[in-house]
C-alpha cells in the first residue's frame, strides 16, 4: 500500500513552526501545516505559495466585462439596429452600466469558482482522515505533513527527522 506521507502531532504552535522550519531546512518542499487557528508566520515558514485567484479574477473582470459590451453593442448595432431619438446605433455611455455590472459579476464568479477548484474542494475524502489523532487538528493540536510525493521523500529519513523534533504522535499516512 501507497503512502500519502508522514504526519506529526505537536501541541503548541511554536513546535509546529519549529518542526516546519526543520522540515525545509532539511530540503523537504511538499509539507502540509493543519492548524486550529491561524498561526502567525506558518505561511512564510511553509514557502512561496503561488496565489491564482488574482489572475483568475481578472481573467474573469476582463472577459466578463468584455463579453457585456460586445453583447450590448452587437444587439445595438448588428442584430436589432433602431434608432432612438436620433443617437447613434454605437453608443457606448448608455453601454457603461450594464458592462459595470458584468465585469463584477465575471470576477467574482471567477474568484469563487476557482478559489474552491484550487483548494480541491468540495473533497469528501482525505488520506489524512484515516489517522485517528487527526480530529484534533479542529480543536487543540497542530500537524505536520511530509508528502510522500516530495522528489527527496524518503520514509525512514523523515521519520527520523519529525522524532527528533519529539512529535505527540508520529504516523505513516495511506493512501
Amino acid at each position: 500500500m501507497s503512502s500519502y506521507g508522514m504526519l506529526a502531532e505537536f501541541r503548541t504552535a511554536d513546535e509546529l513552526l519549529a518542526a516546519v522550519r526543520a522540515a525545509r531546512d532539511a530540503q523537504y518542499h511538499r509539507i502540509e501545516a493543519y492548524t486550529p487557528f491561524p498561526v502567525e508566520g506558518l505561511a512564510e515558514a511553509l514557502g512561496d505559495m503561488h496565489d491564482r485567484v488574482p489572475l483568475l479574477t481578472l481573467i474573469g473582470g476582463i472577459l466578463g466585462g468584455v463579453g457585456g459590451y460586445f453583447m450590448q453593442w452587437y444587439s445595438a448595432t448588428i442584430s436589432y439596429p433602431i434608432n432612438v431619438g436620433g443617437r447613434p446605433l454605437h453608443s457606448w455611455p448608455s453601454f457603461i452600466p450594464v458592462t459595470f455590472e458584468l465585469t463584477i459579476l465575471g470576477a467574482t464568479l471567477f474568484a469563487v469558482i476557482g478559489m474552491l477548484l484550487l483548494n480541491g474542494l468540495p473533497r469528501l475524502y482525505h488520506p489524512l482522515f484515516n489517522v485517528p489523532q487527526f480530529d484534533q487538528a479542529t480543536r487543540n493540536h497542530f500537524f505536520l505533513c511530509v508528502l510522500s510525493r516530495d522528489p527527496d521523500y524518503d520514509a525512514n529519513a523523515v521519520r527520523e527527522l519529525l522524532t527528533s523534533l519529539q512529535p505527540l504522535h508520529l504516523a505513516e499516512v495511506p493512501q
